[in-house]
């Protein structure tokens, strides 16, 4: 179902326009927009990154990985899944390694910026797009599952943010969530990434469950590479005028496989029922009861 983000009418229809009000979200880039005063210039990042980020993903062994990691989660604890939004999804990446997974899943993808959506939309063609404020969304149990991947740390409300996804899942929905961890791991590559914070494991587990979630799986990865996001943190805090932290993107070949690997022997026990309790990133998959 949808709600009216004018009169909160919750009404189920093919279209936007609302049964009990007449509003209808206006169309940018033939895009639906439902925060327009956000579409071009919203917060927690900055629209001309989209460009590079299209560029240096799919041969990035982070990104790889982790969408490796987001296909298991899916497939293992939501199998049965009809429909799937992604918010904040960003240049599309990880709905297009989904769409490729799981062709008969209905896909949605959300993202605060326009020019996000211009790079997402020509990755998957067959998904629906909008642009919307993660702060209110325009749906009441639409969803058998959502994914926000690597999105909260940019927004100040995040518990608001749960709050209204939780509210967007069917019951008996999943949550999917990765998120950066550790907050003695903070440097200037999070500042460039417009991060807010990044998280301890009790703290998102703990909003997690305020928002009404129960937990599914929680996780660490990237975790045999954190001694040298380490050496890289210390690094970057000693030469911080020189430092590129879209640098850290860009990395030679042998070692962009090598770390490949590492991340694929971490999925491989995630996969066999292993926990790791640190690592740069966590996993959280939750249920809506």
């Amino acid at each position: 179902m949808k709600i009216c983000l004018k009169c909160d009418e919750v009404f189920s229809s093919n279209g936007w326009i609302c049964s009990a009000c007449g509003y209808e979200p206006a169309r940018l880039n033939d895009m639906e927009v439902h925060a327009p005063e956000f579409a071009n210039t919203g917060g927690g990042f900055k629209a001309e990154y989209f460009s590079e980020l299209a560029q240096l993903e799919s041969s990035n062994f982070w990104f790889q990985a982790r969408n490796e990691l987001i296909l298991w989660a899916l497939r293992k604890y939501q199998p049965n899944a009809s429909t799937f939004l992604e918010v904040g999804c960003g240049t599309g990446f990880v709905l297009s390694g989904i769409a490729r997974t799981f062709p008969k899943l209905t896909l949605s993808g959300s993202e605060i910026f326009l020019a996000g959506l211009s790079h997402a939309a020509k990755r998957v063609p067959a998904a629906h797009f909008i642009q919307m404020d993660a702060r209110r969304v325009p749906f009441v149990e639409e969803f058998d599952a959502i994914g926000a991947f690597d999105v909260l740390e940019h927004i100040e409300e995040d518990e608001k943010v749960l709050a209204q996804l939780y509210r967007a899942i069917k019951p008996g929905g999943v949550l999917l969530l990765t998120v950066p961890q550790h907050p003695w791991l903070w440097s200037a590559s999070d500042e460039y990434a417009c991060h807010v914070r990044r998280y301890t494991c009790k703290e998102i587990e703990q909003k997690v469950f305020t928002a009404g979630f129960g937990l599914l799986r929680s996780s660490s990865f990237v975790t045999s590479l954190l001694p040298a996001m380490m050496v890289s943190r210390v690094w970057q805090k000693q030469r911080t005028k020189e430092f590129d932290p879209a640098g850290e993107l860009k990395i030679n070949a042998a070692l962009n496989k090598f770390f490949y690997g590492l991340m694929k022997l971490e999925l491989t026990g995630i996969r066999a029922g292993m926990n790791f309790p640190v690592g740069g990133s966590r996993l959280i998959v939750a249920g809506r009861n």
